[in-house]
């Protein structure tokens, strides 16, 4: 796979321009499986894909970016987007619900199964476990550094575990920063 960085990432992806974050997800984990080093790929391959993962997930969570607001240089003038959907106003509810993505947030130097007990574990002591897929997927509920919710996504590493991290607000209340939540995990898996 030779794209260029200029490639489409949602092309490299194999998804529509108008995918959901959860379509580019399972794109992009679809895809590292054929892909990944560990598991015989490319590494350039492997890069790409994540450098895709990356551009697709900041189209789909900063659509604002890509255009001005309407009113700002002219009155409600038709913007070309790559993702209609993001044309119209958010819902109210949606507006409320900040997210934030950090890719990749850390490193775990063990394998999936043993870095995920390890993510319970701690889960536990800073928030609620809502949802628990092992050894690959995590949704907590946190309290530190602040009311939160906590998406962690384990993908293996040549003998060890990236978390990729996903912050959200919850009802109201401003999420903390990425940065703030990750060094939360850090500072609590060096404590087990």
């Amino acid at each position: 796979m030779t794209s260029g960085p200029a490639a489409d990432p949602f092309v490299v992806l194999g998804v529509a321009p108008s995918a959901t974050l959860d379509e580019v997800r399972a794109a992009r984990r679809r895809l590292a499986l054929d892909r990944h080093p560990d598991r015989g790929g490319d590494p350039a391959a492997m890069r790409e894909l994540n450098a895709a993962f990356d551009a697709a997930v900041k189209a789909i969570l900063q659509p604002a970016a890509s255009h001005p607001a309407p009113g700002a240089d002219s009155p409600a003038a038709p913007h070309s987007s790559p993702h209609p959907r993001y044309q119209e106003p958010l819902p109210p509810r949606q507006a409320r619900r900040l997210v934030e993505h950090d890719m990749p947030s850390f490193t775990i130097d063990v394998l999936p199964v043993v870095a995920f007990e390890a993510l319970l574990v701690v889960a536990s002591w800073i928030g609620e476990v809502l949802v628990d897929d092992p050894p690959y997927l995590l949704d907590v509920h946190l309290t530190d550094p602040g009311s939160c919710w906590c998406r962690l996504e384990l993908l293996p590493e040549a003998g060890g575990t990236t978390v990729n991290l996903t912050v959200a607000s919850v009802g109201q209340s401003f999420a903390p920063s990425v940065e703030a939540v990750r060094d939360v995990w850090i500072d609590q898996l060096n404590a087990l």
